[in-house]
């Protein structure tokens, strides 16, 4: 039975769509179908990440009744199937996101695994994305301004009765300043799916358009949303053959990775 997922945060900037878009591409690592829809209508990124910024068929049309969802799917090279949303403000004003609840069964028809990217905050755009969802994801950082919006995200999930499935901590450096796993997921009272590190590879895949899961597999990021989707999965991965080699590491050190 397909599920969908709604990727959400309490405040932008904190890694929303790289962990959508990367746990898409784990899944889709480990056999599964899977489409990636752009439900952030005011700011969509998920095109631009994976060179689909403008396409003739969009969410947008979807949502106005000017096309069906499989008309607004696209298949990235990788092999994840897209469904981008509209840069035009024009289009924005025009689109209603409350409509989005409506295509819930079409959606589901696509793909066995529907990864929702959301609107950061708690707007109205926010609450009609995650009104879609079977179980939600929030994604934070180890600070105590990200995890005090990330505990306004999980209340309004559960204001709307959606099973908040656990938090994927992004940037972790594991210094003496960020928060521990312990104090953040004391203070969410949710389960941790997984802490991302910072790593300087996310950055490179974005700009190559790719998930850092394809442009940089063995990264310590790409290893990381690797362990997360296993474990949603419930299935057994073993991080440790992904890892760069030492002449992989020297390369690196000197800068011809």
């Amino acid at each position: 039975m397909s599920k969908i997922i709604v990727i959400t945060s309490g405040k932008g900037g904190v890694g929303k769509t790289t962990s959508a878009i990367n746990l898409a591409a784990a899944m889709n690592y480990f056999g599964k179908d899977v489409l990636v829809i752009d439900g952030n209508l005011s700011t969509p990124n998920v095109g631009i990440h994976l060179n689909a910024p403008e396409v003739p068929v969009n969410l947008n049309h979807v949502l106005r009744g000017e096309a069906e969802p499989f008309e607004a799917v696209y298949e990235h090279e990788s092999g994840i199937k897209i469904m981008p949303s509209s840069l035009s403000i024009k289009e924005l004003k025009r689109t209603k996101p409350e409509k989005m609840k409506e295509f819930k069964k079409e959606f589901k028809k696509i793909a066995e695994y529907v990864i929702v990217d959301c609107a950061a905050g708690l707007s109205h755009e926010a609450s009609c994305a995650i009104e879609l969802a079977d179980e939600i994801i929030i994604v934070t950082n180890p600070e105590m301004p990200a995890i005090t919006d990330a505990l306004k995200a999980v209340r309004l999930s559960e204001q709307l009765r959606k099973p908040v499935r656990g938090v994927i901590v992004t940037r972790v450096k594991k210094d003496d300043i960020e928060l521990s796993p312990e104090v953040v997921r004391e203070m969410l009272e949710t389960p941790i799916l997984g802490m991302v590190p910072e790593d300087d590879d996310v950055r490179k895949s974005i700009s190559v358009k790719k998930a850092v899961i394809h442009s940089h597999p063995k990264s310590k990021a790409s290893r990381a949303y690797k362990e997360i989707a296993a474990n949603l999965l419930n299935i057994k991965y073993d991080s440790d053959k992904d890892k760069k080699n030492f002449l992989q590491r020297f390369y690196e050190w000197l800068g011809l990775d």
